[in-house]
């Protein structure tokens, strides 16, 4: 599992917003400036993993590795849905938060695919995904805890209008209760000092975003 790419096809055909005067959706940002930011965060998170010294380096079965590669996988499907909702939704707020998504979850798997160069592993492992944890979390239909089924994903990318809003806010909602419970997993069971810092920062951060999406399932569905 590698960091994912973006590529400009994913930036295409942006509807304009009359609102806007004929301008794309969250024209605050543009397509090339949001493009430019994702990239910024991922390699920004890659340097801040390889500032960080360790003094000993998780094996390829251990809760750090297993974490990594699966919260990198975790986190591009919220980067993917994030897209979507930035070229696609009504609400500037929506837009604005699937930005912030976007940009902060890149740079997180930038860090997470540096640890695993760092650690001399490779980012796909031996051992199925969710493996790691202790708790007994199984992966449902390939899926791990929150992620949007194939049909869910299809249905948001076809979605029109304030429908883009209010399916990207129940998807991303679950998919954040999903990664919470994941970090908390690996916070329960690791005791490298940079697994913990960067696992607790996704946590806050995730349940901070929680509670304006639920804000924002509210004034969606007002809509």
């Amino acid at each position: 599992m590698t960091a994912p790419a973006t590529t400009d096809s994913e930036y295409d055909e942006i509807p304009a917003d009359p609102d806007e005067g004929g301008r794309a959706p969250a024209s605050r940002y543009g397509v090339l400036a949001l493009a430019i930011m994702l990239v910024v965060g991922l390699l920004l998170g890659y340097a801040g993993g390889l500032l960080t010294p360790r003094l000993t380096r998780p094996g390829d079965a251990s809760v750090e590795a297993g974490f990594a590669r699966d919260m990198t996988t975790h986190h591009a499907q919220a980067v993917e849905m994030s897209l979507i909702a930035y070229r696609s939704a009504t609400l500037p707020e929506v837009r604005q938060i699937a930005v912030d998504i976007a940009t902060g979850q890149q740079g997180e798997i930038g860090a997470m695919q540096t640890w695993l160069r760092e650690w001399d592993l490779s980012p796909t492992g031996s051992k199925p995904p969710m493996s790691w944890m202790s708790d007994g979390a199984t992966v449902k239909d390939g899926l791990m805890p929150g992620m949007a089924t194939p049909a869910q994903m299809t249905a948001l990318r076809d979605a029109q209008g304030i429908e883009v809003d209010r399916q990207f806010l129940a998807l991303m909602y679950a998919h954040h209760l999903g990664g919470i419970h994941m970090i908390d997993a690996a916070l329960d069971e690791t005791d490298n000092a940079e697994v913990v810092r960067v696992a607790q920062t996704m946590k806050n951060t995730q349940q901070t975003e929680l509670n304006n999406l639920r804000q924002l399932q509210a004034q969606a569905a007002k809509g």
